[in-house]
Parts: C-alpha cells; sequence; structure tokens
C-alpha cells in the first residue's frame, strides 16, 4: 500500500477486529507464542490505515509491500519467541533515517534521497522485531505545534476540527485512531507531549542521554530527544526501554509515597489553563492524595534567561536543520523561513550560550532536592483548529503555539524527563491531560506513577469514531 491508501494484494479487512487495537505487549505476546504471525498483524493494520488515514492525513508513506516483508522476515526470525516488539507495527516519524525511505523533515523541497542505514532508534525497534508500517507527517522542520503542509493537514481523531498536535503530530494521529499501538516521536520543544496531549495519549519525553537522539542538524543544541507514544504505560514502558537498549521489566514501586509538588502558575503571564485544565489538576490531586502520596502546592522558578535560551535554540534549529537537509532557506515556508533567519542571526550573534542550559539544568534539579516529581498543565485548553497554519505568518504561529502550549519547553532546555497522560474529559469528550516532570534518572519513576494513575483511572485507549471495531463493523 502506498501513501493513496490501496491495500496489498490478499489484504484481509476481516482480521481488523480481531488485531488492530490491541495493544503493542499483547500482540508481541501473541506473535511470540505462534497465536498470531507478524504478516497477519501487518496486514490487519494496513488494512486498518486504508479505511481511517485519508481523514487524518497521519502518513507521508505507508510501506505496504516492504512491512509484509519486513513482518514475513520476523516471522522466520529463529529468535522470534524472545523478541519484546515481535510482529507489532510501529510508524517512524518524518525526520529519522529509514533505510530506503526519504526524510523530508517536513519540507517540499528536500532531496529525494533515500537513507542508507536506519537511525540507531529504528535499528533497535527492528532488532526487538518491530515492523515499521509507515513514516508519519510533520509540519515543516517540526517547528510548530500543528502538524500540516501543502496539500495536507493532519487531523485529531477525536475531533477532526481539531489539530492532533506537532511536531509528532502525525505519529499521534496514527496512535489514537488505533492505525499502530505504537509511534515513534521525538521532542525538541513539546513535540511528543503537546500532540500526546492532543489526542489522549501517554508518552515520556525521556532526559538527556537516555535515548540516541542525533535529530537534525545537533538535536536543537542538546533539547530534543527521542521516544514513544502509546495508548497504555505498559506499551510505553516497553518501547522506552527497547529504545534506550535496555531489558524490558515491570515498573517497581518506589520504597514509600511520593513527594508531589503541584503548579499551575504560567510561565507566560496572561496565558494560563482554562478551566477544565484547573479542574482536572485538582482531580489528580485527589487521586494522588487517595494513593497515599504527599501533595504541596510549590512553583518552579524559570527565569526569563532561560526561556529565552529554549527560544533562540527553537530558532537556530530551524536554521541548522534545514542546511543539515540540504534544503536553501528561501526555499522553505514563509513561516519557517523567517524563523530559519531568525536563527541565522541568534548563531551569527553568538546568542546559544550553553552555560544558559547548565545553569538552568542545575536549578531545576534543586527544585527536586526535597519532592519527587512535579505535576503541571501541559496545554492550556483544547488543541488549535485543524487548518492550513504553513500560509498564516511566522507571527501567527508562534503566538497561537505559545499560547496554547508553553508548558513543555523549560524542560527541554533543563534536559529532565517528563510524562504526558490523559486525566479527564471535557463534555464533548476530548481528553484533558497533565504532565510530570521529574529530576534526572526519574524515567521508571514517573512511568510507575503514570501507571498506577492508570490503574486507578483507566483512560479511553482510542478515539470512538476511529476505534478499530466501529471501523470493522461500521
Amino acid at each position: 500500500m502506498d501513501a493513496s491508501g490501496a491495500l496489498p494484494a490478499g489484504g484481509d479487512v476481516g482480521t481488523v477486529a480481531g488485531v488492530v487495537g490491541l495493544p503493542a505487549t499483547e500482540i508481541a505476546a501473541r506473535v511470540r507464542g505462534g497465536e498470531l504471525s507478524a504478516v497477519e498483524v501487518v496486514r490487519a493494520h494496513l488494512a486498518h490505515i486504508a479505511a481511517v488515514d485519508a481523514r487524518l492525513a497521519a502518513f507521508r508513506v505507508v510501506r505496504g509491500e516492504a512491512a509484509l516483508a519486513e513482518a514475513a522476515a520476523v516471522d522466520a526470525r529463529p529468535d522470534r519467541a524472545t523478541l519484546p516488539l515481535a510482529g507489532v507495527p510501529v510508524a517512524v516519524k518524518d525526520n529519522v533515517a529509514v533505510a530506503g525511505e526519504v526524510i523530508t523533515d517536513g519540507c517540499a523541497a528536500a532531496p529525494a534521497r533515500p537513507a542508507a542505514e536506519d537511525h540507531p532508534v529504528v535499528a533497535r525497534l527492528r532488532a526487538a522485531g518491530a515492523v515499521v508500517v509507515g513514516i508519519t507527517r510533520v509540519p515543516e522542520l517540526c517547528l510548530y505545534g500543528a502538524t500540516d503542509g501543502p496539500g495536507s493537514v493532519t487531523r485529531n481523531p477525536w475531533d477532526t476540527a481539531l489539530t492532533a498536535g506537532g511536531s509528532s503530530g502525525g505519529s499521534a494521529a496514527a496512535v489514537a485512531a488505533g492505525c499502530v499501538p505504537l509511534a515513534h516521536g521525538n521532542d525538541g520543544m513539546g513535540s511528543l507531549r503537546i500532540p500526546a496531549a492532543a489526542c489522549g495519549l501517554v508518552t515520556l519525553k525521556p532526559g538527556r542521554g537516555v535515548i540516541p537522539a542525533e535529530i537534525g542538524a545537533d538535536s536543537w543544541s542538546g533539547m530534543a530527544v527521542n521516544g514513544a507514544l502509546a495508548t497504555t504505560v505498559a506499551d510505553l514502558a516497553l518501547a522506552t526501554a527497547v529504545l534506550a537498549g535496555e531489558e524490558p521489566g515491570p515498573l517497581v514501586a518506589p520504597g514509600g509515597p511520593l513527594r508531589v509538588a503541584v503548579s499551575i502558575r504560567s510561565p507566560i503571564p496572561g496565558a494560563g489553563p482554562d478551566e477544565a485544565t484547573r479542574r482536572t489538576i485538582d482531580a489528580v490531586v485527589e487521586l494522588l492524595r487517595d494513593a497515599g502520596h504527599e501533595v504541596v502546592r510549590r512553583n518552579p522558578a524559570i527565569p526569563t534567561g532561560a526561556a529565552a535560551g529554549a527560544l533562540v535554540r527553537w530558532m537556530a534549529g530551524a536554521h541548522d536543520d534545514a542546511r543539515a537537509l540540504g534544503v536553501d532557506i528561501g526555499d522553505l515556508q514563509p513561516r519557517s523561513r523567517t524563523h530559519a533567519r531568525i536563527g541565522a542571526l541568534a548563531r551569527r550573534a553568538r546568542l546559544l550560550r550553553p552555560a544558559t542550559a547548565e545553569k538552568f539544568r542545575r536549578r531545576s534539579t534543586a527544585f527536586f532536592d526535597d519532592v519527587d516529581v512535579l505535576l503541571t498543565p501541559i496545554t492550556n485548553g483544547p488543541p488549535l483548529g485543524a487548518r492550513p497554519w504553513h500560509e498564516r505568518s511566522f507571527v501567527a504561529n508562534v503566538t497561537a503555539n505559545t499560547r496554547w502550549a508553553h508548558w513543555a519547553s523549560p524542560w527541554n532546555l533543563a534536559g529532565l524527563p517528563a510524562v504526558v497522560l490523559p486525566a479527564a474529559r471535557r463534555p464533548g469528550g476530548l481528553p484533558v491531560p497533565v504532565q510530570f516532570v521529574g529530576p534526572p534518572g526519574a524515567e521508571r519513576r514517573l512511568l510507575w506513577l503514570a501507571e498506577e494513575l492508570e490503574r486507578r483511572q483507566p483512560w479511553p485507549r482510542h478515539a470512538p469514531v476511529f476505534a478499530p471495531t466501529l471501523v470493522a463493523t461500521g
């Protein structure tokens, strides 16, 4: 199947209801045990993609025949019974290398050069038995909190009038619609957490150095990291272990109750969370207290210099990544062109100072001297509208993005881990997310806490209209 959605020869949509929609952990267990073949699993997911993606525009490329061939190779592997992601279909964001595929980073002007080899995170997914079924859409140079470009607008499966977020918007839409149980993404200013927030998913932005980065020219001066999007914490923990090169295992409870700081003070004056978000934070506080954790009100300090340091790296990232991709700045979309030119000025003026990030990292780490995690909003309200934001100005894009989702970027600059999960629903059903941040090395603590909240208050795993069982029977 190609991006038009045509099903490969022999496709059987009748298998969709029984396979599509299962968590990655269950798919892998069934393939390891021989109850399912990887080919059956991948064929079913390709059929579901064909049924729904025309309404979502989650995928730039669907690797129909190639994915089926890779699935057959998984079935033939002598170590299939040991593979943690045996036969699990995954999607990969269009800014890391997949052997044989072109990386565009959302740029129409990108040269059509297929990658010679997999990025390390893709290689780890495949070594674990996963099958790459497609490449997901991103905004140009992965700069923005909505995913669109010439000829496509990626839509939110919960409400197609809204964006799926960005820049890992295509990956989030694919998971929320059941096209894949897991998807790769990365996060330089919230690009995993914002799409997860928009689409009702769970994700982890790992801390610096946990998972190989190597994104673009210099991973936005070290702010960008790779990770995964999932519908369950168990799936996310499994994917994170694989991407980190670790042995998957159960999440172990901490030695006692956690001390949780909570803050809803906006880093940007006048752009605070809406009523539904504030109510959700309060409800999560009560869940935490009911679970025996201590909750204290405490605001982290985010100095103006730190905020400026993150913005400068974001601007410079546009300039650096365009050059690394081989795209002339004059060939970018107008919003991105302005972005990249500001980045070039920042480079020439030597405004990217490592000391800014290191000072903020020390200050942020010290915040956790007497608390274990920090609870905050991740967005201020519902997602932005699904529209061609690429046709609007740089100022319009930056203003909309900043007002909606500015809670993520400080933790990129500090290099600290953060998890996002759906914690409530708006009256129309749209998820309301929250964010937990931790000190360096707190990835498993954050995952354990997310799993505890999931157990106490489970969330819907897929957007209802695109839920696999409804698509299969509708």
